[in-house]
């Protein structure tokens, strides 16, 4: 397979911090719709990594390359219109806004918030919206205020914000953490059906969660890949042993 086959290809990927490799030579090929969880302890270089990625943060030295562009070059706003999305941590939805309007504010037609008042929300976007609602689970809760959302129900809501950019590469980080049991079942569903037609990049720390949904685990240790595999195999490298569960 050559590289131009992948959504994306991280060659030889470094970033120093005063010194300190944060990411030291990282490599990494993500192929179409593949499902990628990224594991590793705290301060292993997980979030880093999302941050080289989407342009928040720029590499020391290394490539980074999606369908083939170069990232590295580019601002962030170029690498999302180029079709790269990415959720944080921490949910970042309109409060004060229904569902509904967090999707409408959200649909690509090149708008921020302040277009988006002469934005004319025509049939094609309403069943566009509904349609995302049904995927993220908040299909009869279109009309209530994000706020009172569940903090499951948030984080999806932030999901289905960015899937109705339709990015072909969609990154993740925790997307599970805070929910209850029955959201992260949920959860897994959703990203399981969402990776047909796109790449998912996901950095979790929840075992039984990775479990349910990767194709493929890496494992990331002091910025570097320490072992990479199905789950199977991951969970029994004497090497991952030691670092992951030896904690």
């Amino acid at each position: 397979m050559t590289n131009t086959d992948f959504t994306l290809a991280i060659e030889d990927l470094t970033v120093s911090f005063d010194g300190f490799k944060a990411v030291d030579d990282l490599t990494l090929y993500l192929d179409k719709d593949e499902l990628r969880v990224v594991i590793g302890p705290n301060g292993a270089g997980k979030t880093t990594v999302l941050d080289l990625i989407c342009g928040k943060t720029k590499s020391t030295h290394g490539s980074i390359k999606f369908r083939n562009e170069e990232l590295t070059t580019l601002a962030e706003h170029e690498i999302v219109q180029a079709g790269v999305g990415r959720k944080f941590q921490t949910p970042s939805i309109y409060e004060n806004l229904t569902v509904y309007e967090n999707l409408e504010i959200s649909f690509p037609s090149g708008r921020g918030v302040f277009g988006s008042i002469a934005f004319k929300c025509t049939d094609e976007v309403d069943k566009r919206i509904r349609e995302i609602a049904g995927e993220i689970f908040l299909d009869t809760f279109l009309d209530m205020e994000a706020a009172l959302l569940s903090h499951g129900q948030k984080q999806w809501l932030e999901i289905g914000m960015l899937l109705i950019q339709d990015p072909e590469l969609l990154m993740l980080d925790e997307p599970v953490a805070g929910m209850s049991v029955k959201e992260r079942d949920q959860t897994a569903e959703l990203l399981k059906r969402i990776c047909k037609g796109r790449s998912v990049l996901v950095i979790e720390h929840d075992m039984a969660f990775v479990e349910k949904i990767a194709d493929k685990v890496t494992v990331l240790h002091q910025g570097k890949i320490l072992a990479e595999g199905d789950m199977q195999t991951v969970q029994n490298d004497p090497s991952v042993i030691e670092v992951y569960l030896g904690h």
